[in-house]
């Protein structure tokens, strides 16, 4: 039986994406679980596995053409199946509240390099969302691709001409004012739109509010230099790591925070998909570790160092975008005392992470230093009260205090 292959959502916020390569052609087979086409979304190139086996009966979205979340793409049929007509190709209209709207179909890919408006300038979409983003003129770039074609790597390796240096200025007559900068005008990329857009819809969406805590991570750091002296390079332990353990002993415990609101009940989630911010040079993306419930410290680690190296390289999968429940965000490299972070929706919560610093701290009634950082809670009020969000920091907290707790 012939299956549709639609355009994914890898995210809360995605509304369209891009067929950036197809690594299979018309007629070849395809395992379930294989990926068959990378695909290009406002924060990242992801790469799309089939959720069936078979055939690749056709081809419906040409490489480099937006298509929207839930149009047709390709359809795969089983061995021996004929290929069902596809609807003819047609601009999208409004549907109807309640219905779908029919797939759009695209035309095939094209051997032919795509033109730019002006009909001189041959280039790859993700190089000419690369020029918009870096300021440079397609018609000065070289381009290394068939018939010419303006390729991403071209745009990366461009080096603009050196202009020759500037005669000496003249100093302003004492007295006079200097003359005002200019002003400029600078292009937002489609991440740095859709960062916009996802923040202001949850900030006027989702009543937050904060609690913030100091941690003691004496005992933490103590055992992650434990951890890193006896370990490879390959499963050393971050703080990062030591906060998503400690958050998902916190989750097993108050399941709320690990819960999406949906307007009259909540949808508790059995898996502990936790979301990282990681930022890029484009800007903030925030996929997860999955099932961090089951995953001992060592596993998140490792984990973590995967997820971060594949975000850097554009390789991430659908699910490390789409599924997480509950997210942190880490400045503490960036020696960033305390902070509050805005909640990714459908997300309840997020949790701020500081740099662990030392501070002159009194225990028992003495005077010392201690290893502190703070951590700050944001909650969505419709899902929690603020003794709720302190009870569930509060577990956080004796985590990480108790650092034996991590390793259970």
């Amino acid at each position: 039986m012939a299956t549709n292959v639609v355009m994914p959502q890898m995210g809360y916020d995605m509304r369209e994406g891009t067929v950036v390569r197809w690594h299979k052609e018309e007629g070849e087979t395809v395992n379930r679980g294989e990926v068959i086409a990378d695909i290009e979304t406002d924060k990242a190139t992801v790469e799309f596995e089939a959720y069936t086996g078979g055939i690749l009966g056709r081809i419906v979205a040409a490489a480099g053409v937006a298509v929207p979340v839930g149009e047709l793409i390709a359809i795969i049929t089983d061995p021996g199946e004929a290929v069902p007509d596809a609807p003819a190709a047609s601009a999208p209209a409004a549907a109807a509240p309640g219905t779908a709207a029919a797939p759009v179909v695209v035309a095939p890919p094209q051997e032919t390099a795509v033109p730019a408006g002006d009909g001189q300038v041959r280039a790859s979409p993700i190089a000419r969302r690369l020029a918009r983003e870096r300021g440079i003129d397609l018609a000065l770039v070289a381009g290394s691709g068939p018939n010419g074609r303006i390729t991403e790597r071209d745009v990366e390796n461009y080096r603009p001409p050196v202009a020759p240096a500037p005669p000496p200025s003249v100093p302003a007559p004492v007295g006079e004012p200097a003359p005002a900068a200019a002003d400029a005008r600078i292009e937002l990329s489609r991440m740095r739109q859709t960062i916009a857009r996802v923040t202001s819809d949850s900030k006027t969406t989702a009543p937050h509010f904060y609690v913030t805590a100091a941690v003691d991570m004496g005992k933490a750091m103590a055992l992650r230099r434990e951890i890193n002296d006896a370990a490879d390079p390959e499963s050393r332990v971050s703080v990062n790591d030591l906060m998503v353990k400690a958050c998902a002993l916190a989750l097993a415990k108050h399941p709320k925070f690990n819960a999406f609101y949906r307007g009259d009940y909540l949808q508790v989630n059995g898996a502990m998909n936790i979301g990282i911010a990681i930022a890029l040079e484009t800007g903030l993306i925030l996929p997860g570790v999955s099932n961090c419930e089951s995953k001992s410290l060592l596993q998140i680690a490792a984990a973590t160092k995967d997820l971060i190296a594949r975000a850097n390289s554009g390789t991430l999968r659908n699910e490390e975008y789409s599924s997480t429940t509950f997210s942190i965000s880490n400045m503490g490299m960036f020696d960033v005392e305390s902070f509050t972070a805005i909640i990714y929706p459908p997300h309840a919560a997020i949790l701020a992470v500081g740099s662990v610093k030392e501070q002159p701290v009194v225990r028992d009634g003495q005077l010392g230093i201690g290893q502190m950082m703070k951590a700050t809670l944001s909650t969505d009020h419709r899902v929690a009260d603020g003794a709720e969000a302190a009870q569930f920091l509060m577990e956080i907290k004796r985590a990480l205090e108790n650092p034996v707790s991590l390793l259970l």
